[in-house]
């Protein structure tokens, strides 16, 4: 398993000179390189690759005092980047997607230099050595596994100019340690970020519309700087803070909350969600807030290390259907509690979703109604349980005794009071419509209502 360690970097002055110079010679070489790719196109018709690019650094050192003081592996690694941005331009050709050739990078937008771990760059001592630079300050915040073997490191500034490196490692893969739950289904929203299929409801936190007013505020007084003044390039600078702060915080939140549901559970079910498709609607700046597609990245890859796996299902529908009897109830979205007329389920709206997620995911068919199907009945609502009411029944009243401890069983009579029909046209109340909707096994070719009451053993919890 492959995964990365992102620890800050403390520079002095003199070192932080020489990470800006680093960076600057390694995205001239790659500009440089793209420029040699689309002449040789444009010229020659000739496609020139890595490999080719890669026999000619030894010569261009030489001259190149520049490209001679940089690492040589580091050198092919930004090459070599180069090479994925057309292999990802030619693949999207192909596809037939919005290709999008590979662009110059200007100053702000070339931020990280790859490289090979043991060459020009290792761990000493809690600081992080480099070739040409020297022994830099690090921040561990956290220790390596212990059965990690560093492979990569990136050397890697943010917004605001601050120097991190990230550690690629590869550990051996482990098995499931999630001792409490086995599934769960997870259905994301707004009002609350997620909500499980347990019954658990975890807050949004907004971190974008808390930092709204102190962003306004100073996007404001930028506007009336005169540009280019020293005054407009400290605000820049301040704004550009200020939303590396807001990131961090939601970064923070969905690994903290990530990790928390990865440990518990084994096997998380998840919407198939399309949040391009979903940002472009009228809820666009708080569905980029709750950063779903992040958390979902991070909720896969914990999951996968803690040796749990997270699947997808069909998102469609999830919101219009009865968890407990599969009836069809729909729902604008303003309602959001989730009401069944059938059978009486009341919920939260995002927990009845997410309850119907774990049961798509789950492939997972209420045994009762798959008994009265097999028996030749189809009836629909199913009883019930309200605490200190009487069962509710299609026949007559059933009442029942609460225990204090264990549980209370019973056999039932129901016959059901509507007309036989024929399940070409099946009525609403037929559970042969609502298992498909759910996503669920298909049921049995039901041959009709029979006039004989039904049997059935129900255990009530205490």
């Amino acid at each position: 398993m492959l995964l990365s360690f992102k620890y800050r970097l403390y520079p002095n002055t003199e070192q932080r000179q020489l990470l800006e110079r680093t960076l600057e010679i390694h995205r001239q070489l790659y500009n440089d390189a793209l420029t040699e790719r689309r002449l040789a196109w444009e010229k020659k018709r000739v496609s020139v690759r890595y490999i080719d690019q890669a026999n000619q650094l030894k010569t261009i050192r030489q001259f190149d005092m520049d490209a001679a003081w940089v690492n040589y592996t580091s050198i092919q690694q930004t090459l070599r980047r180069l090479q994925k941005s057309f292999d990802g331009f030619f693949r999207r050709i192909k596809a037939g997607e919005k290709a999008g050739h590979p662009r110059y990078k200007g100053r702000g937008w070339f931020k990280s230099v790859a490289y090979v771990y043991g060459d020009g760059c290792r761990w000493v001592d809690g600081r992080f050595y480099m070739q040409r630079i020297g022994s830099i300050r690090l921040f561990q915040h956290r220790p390596l596994p212990d059965s990690a073997k560093i492979k990569q490191a990136v050397l890697k500034r943010d917004g605001v100019g601050n120097w991190h490196v990230v550690f690629q490692i590869e550990i051996p893969d482990t098995e499931s340690t999630s001792t409490l739950d086995s599934t769960v289904g997870i259905d994301m929203g707004l009002e609350y970020f997620a909500s499980l299929s347990s019954g658990e409801q975890i807050d949004n936190p907004r971190w974008y519309r808390i930092a709204e007013a102190k962003l306004a505020k100073l996007q404001k007084m930028r506007a009336r700087c005169k540009r280019g003044s020293h005054r407009n390039r400290e605000l820049k600078r301040q704004i550009q803070r200020h939303h590396e702060q807001t990131a961090n915080r939601r970064r923070d939140f969905h690994h903290k909350t990530s990790n928390k549901l990865a440990n518990r559970f084994s096997t998380l079910y998840v919407e198939a969600l399309n949040v391009k498709g979903l940002a472009m609607s009228h809820v666009s700046k708080s569905i980029a807030d709750a950063g779903w597609r992040q958390f979902l990245f991070m909720l896969s890859y914990k999951a996968e290390r803690a040796g749990g796996r997270v699947e997808q299902v069909d998102a469609r529908g999830t919101s219009q259907y009865c968890p407990e009897c599969g009836g069809r109830v729909e729902k604008s979205l303003s309602v959001r509690v989730h009401n069944c007329p059938h059978c009486g389920y009341v919920a939260p709206r995002d927990v009845a979703a997410a309850q119907v997620i774990a049961h798509r995911g789950s492939g997972r068919t209420d045994p009762r109604r798959k008994e009265s199907h097999s028996q030749g009945v189809c009836h629909s609502p199913r009883p019930r349980v309200v605490a200190g009411s009487s069962l509710r029944k299609l026949g007559e009243d059933v009442t029942f005794r609460r225990l204090t401890l264990g549980f209370v069983s019973t056999t039932i009579s129901l016959t059901p009071k509507v007309k036989p029909h024929s399940c070409r046209q099946p009525p609403r109340s037929c559970a042969r419509r609502y298992i498909p909707r759910l996503g669920l096994a298909q049921a049995p070719a039901c041959p009709g209502f029979s006039s004989e009451p039904v049997s059935r053993l129900i255990t009530f919890p205490s």
